[in-house]
């Protein structure tokens, strides 16, 4: 009659001859007197037990994969003939001592541990089991070389916690990984000690099953590990206290200003982004005028980029008039620069620094045909830098201004704050009894803390000084002139200005010290005020104003 093998998803525990006890030596002879009653063929099988073991041990677990067989195949069927013994005779186990009763069911995979009475229920059970299993499938039938795949119960009344070994591979497949699996993932595997199987079924005879389920310590190691790598990947820009949101955006990302870039962010605060944030065009119908302003740092070195064109940025914005700042050219200049004009731009007038040469200097061109024109505020010591162009139109006055920086050290803050902001507001105010004014250009002021990166960091810098934004506040918020932005978006970042020395641009660390200041009378006919940080060529990008007449 042919060996019985056991299943070879369970492992056994079966030890060379010269480590047998005296409880192991009476297990055999049980299982030699079950195969006798049964099995007549299997008594020289069970005599030669003891060359086998040798053999084994010398050749190693490895041998029986030339055949395809399991690694564990002599010794499951030395179990399974102590089961049989067992099934044959229950009482045998009542004779049978708590030493000898734990190696049987440690040899078939069920827990050894509890009472002498708990084990003999285990064992009891455990052969019913394969006994319904047997003849439900008539697997035990001559000539057949397979047993069923059983998985070791655990009786309720067993106090153990030990749980079997291996699972069945079709009742526990969720729970399980392969190795290779594991070697991709070594930070994340079990320190646990993995014991490979081979599988008699097809679909996994290749496959080395281990368990999956980890120790509630390499768990809490993995989670750790998963939780910074997901912080470390998602994590955009972070110093001190500064946020940036929008999680994924990388720093080359096309359009950083999307992201809220800002070491003091307050609750409510979001990034502009103008492709959402500005209201439709307005109909041809509608009777409105499209106003543009821009600090070009140096107009001749924006005209000689390849990357800037005048007549697409005139072509995408459509504007009826661009003021510019700091253009840097000379009086001498002024012709030249007129000829290459964009055509139906003919209005241009310029003013250009006398006292320091390629220095300052504003612009107004207009497709419009201005009133009057006036340049300066009228005042020598005010008017030699070129600072301030008014183009008079038929309802509002528009200056071009480029108002002084504070410098290096602050030299020029109480110039700034005592003699330039009061000036230029009391012109305002005297162009105001006739018409409502609109101020526009570099302000050179960020006024609150929504408007600066790093509002900290620069209480002492030109720009954002104490005494600059109060002047700021006096001298035009208080006297009448909106913030048209600012009142559009209350809650919105944006800036329009970005140091070259620190690559602020690429990270939207900013400052918005770009405006356009209207009278409060024609305030709420302000269709949009907005910003295109989508242009480059300068150190400032460009913005914009949409006033219905």
């Amino acid at each position: 009659m042919p060996v019985i093998r056991a299943p070879s998803i369970f492992l056994t525990c079966a030890l060379p001859s010269r480590k047998l006890r005296i409880g192991e030596l009476l297990f055999l002879k049980l299982k030699e007197i079950g195969s006798e009653m049964r099995h007549p063929n299997l008594s020289a099988s069970l005599s030669t037990n003891s060359e086998r073991q040798k053999d084994k041990k010398l050749k190693g677990v490895d041998r029986t994969r030339e055949s395809g067989k399991s690694i564990v195949e002599d010794d499951s069927t030395d179990s399974c003939i102590g089961i049989e013994t067992i099934r044959s005779d229950p009482s045998r186990l009542d004779s049978m001592t708590v030493k000898e009763l734990r190696t049987l069911t440690r040899n078939v995979g069920i827990p050894g541990k509890g009472t002498k009475k708990d084990l003999i229920s285990a064992l009891k059970d455990y052969s019913i089991t394969l006994e319904n299993a047997s003849a439900g499938s008539n697997s035990l039938s001559e000539g057949s070389n397979t047993m069923p795949a059983a998985k070791p119960i655990q009786p309720e009344s067993l106090p153990s916690k030990r749980k079997p070994k291996f699972l069945p591979i079709e009742e526990d497949a969720e729970n399980m990984t392969t190795v290779s699996e594991i070697t991709e993932n070594k930070g994340k595997r079990s320190r646990r000690k993995q014991h490979p199987v081979e599988s008699t079924n097809e679909d996994y005879s290749s496959t080395v099953i281990t368990k999956k389920k980890m120790s509630a310590k390499a768990k809490k190691v993995q989670d750790t590990k998963r939780s910074r790598s997901s912080n470390e990947d998602s994590s955009i820009i972070q110093s001190d206290k500064g946020v940036m949101d929008q999680v994924g955006l990388s720093l080359n990302h096309a359009e950083p200003w999307t992201i809220l870039a800002h070491k003091k962010p307050q609750a409510g605060w979001i990034p502009y982004n103008p492709k959402t944030m500005r209201p439709p065009p307005l109909t041809p119908d509608t009777n409105f005028v499209k106003l543009t302003s821009w600090n070009v740092n140096g107009l001749r070195a924006l005209l000689k980029l390849e990357s800037f064109s005048a007549l697409q940025l005139a072509q995408k914005e459509d504007f009826d008039v661009l003021c510019l700042q700091e253009t840097k050219i000379q009086e001498k200049d002024v012709e030249e620069i007129k000829q290459s004009l964009i055509e139906g731009y003919d209005n241009s007038f310029w003013t250009c620094s006398v006292s320091k040469l390629g220095y300052s200097g504003t612009a107004i061109i207009s497709r419009i045909k201005p009133i009057s024109v006036k340049y300066g505020l009228g005042i020598p010591d005010h008017d030699g830098e070129g600072r301030l162009v008014t183009v008079e139109f038929d309802s509002f006055y528009l200056i071009s201004g480029y108002v002084p920086n504070s410098g290096d050290g602050l030299r020029r803050l109480t110039y700034r704050v005592k003699e330039w902001d009061p000036s230029l507001s009391n012109y305002m105010k005297d162009l105001e009894k006739c018409k409502p004014v609109i101020l526009t250009g570099d302000l050179n002021c960020a006024h609150q803390e929504i408007d600066i990166f790093n509002p900290a960091g620069n209480r002492r810098s030109a720009g954002f000084t104490d005494e600059e934004r109060q002047s700021f506040e006096s001298n035009f918020l208080l006297r009448g002139f909106v913030d048209t932005f600012r009142k559009q978006h209350p809650g919105v970042v944006a800036y329009t200005y970005w140091g070259y020395r620190h690559g602020g641009r690429k990270t939207n660390k900013g400052w918005r010290l770009d405006y356009f200041l209207v009278s409060e009378s024609i305030a709420d006919k302000v269709y949009d005020s907005y910003v295109l940080p989508d242009v480059i060529g300068s150190d400032h990008c460009p913005i914009g104003l949409i006033l219905k007449l």
